[in-house]
């Protein structure tokens, strides 16, 4: 009997690993009855989204333990609330980053959206010298990251946040929000063209 294989395998002989699961067929089976199942593939959820969680969250909040508690309350009301998941009414990253945002609401009553400095593409950091002392660097950023974002729009502070700190794409921000694609893209790529005017404006 000849073998299946031999050696050495050419590359189109190489048995190829397993697709991994997508998102919805993860929330259902992490949505299931309790077992290692469930377990393993909420376990699977988490580690796709935690870090883009965090991020999210870290941008709206002023220091790393709200953040991480936050983040924690994020994923104990998503996997309470996997059950209730349709899959077909909206993708899970823009489900997920809907529960992240009532969970930004409840702590802080009336958002304030803020948007960290490293979080924006390298076009629209100031040229600052690098020469100067660091404390004085970090006051620079900051006040340039104020004038920079304070007269956008909160809605469009919020899409810029969900883009760049969660990672999510225009149809997922429209998910989140409640918008249009097309309206989501169009507010992203005028935010942007703005933000990069403002700071060729004050880098001048």
């Amino acid at each position: 009997m000849q073998p299946a294989y031999t050696w050495p395998l050419a590359a189109d002989q190489l048995p190829s690993p397993p697709a991994p699961l997508d998102d919805a067929a993860l929330a259902r089976a992490a949505a299931g009855s309790d077992g290692p199942a469930r377990s393993e593939a909420y376990s699977a959820l988490y580690n796709r989204y935690v870090d883009r969680v965090y991020a999210y969250l870290r941008a709206h909040t002023n220091n790393r333990e709200d953040t991480a508690d936050l983040t924690q309350q994020v994923f104990l009301q998503a996997l309470a609330a996997l059950p209730r998941y349709q899959s077909g009414s909206a993708p899970f990253a823009a489900w997920l980053f809907r529960i992240a945002r009532n969970c930004l609401a409840g702590f802080h009553r009336r958002v304030r959206v803020t948007v960290a400095w490293d979080l924006l593409p390298i076009e629209c950091h100031p040229f600052i010298d690098d020469t100067a002392p660091t404390q004085v660097l970090l006051a620079e950023d900051q006040a340039y990251l104020r004038t920079l974002m304070e007269p956008l729009p909160l809605e469009t502070r919020e899409m810029l946040a969900l883009r760049f700190a969660a990672g999510l794409s225009a149809a997922e921000i429209a998910a989140v929000l409640g918008k249009r694609e097309g309206a989501v893209k169009k507010r992203l790529t005028r935010a942007m063209q703005t933000l990069k005017e403002r700071s060729h404006a004050i880098a001048r």
